[in-house]
């Protein structure tokens, strides 16, 4: 969750950065939280359904001889 939750707030930054710099550059920082803080919270709730996926396939299976 960490992971994907960081790399999508990462490249959601980057977006940021690059569309308020096309914008506005006075306000581009600005523009790297609003669209990184959104971009990272979604990652989290994809790896966060993905680490439930894996764990919920791991315990159905049974255990591991």
């Amino acid at each position: 969750m960490l992971v994907s939750a960081a790399t999508f707030g990462i490249v959601g930054g980057a977006v940021g950065l690059v569309l308020g710099l096309i914008a506005y550059p006075p306000t581009a920082w600005f523009a790297v939280f609003e669209i990184g803080v959104p971009a990272g919270v979604l990652g989290a709730l994809l790896g966060l359904a993905a680490g439930s996926i894996t764990s919920r396939s791991r315990r159905s299976r049974g255990p591991s001889v």
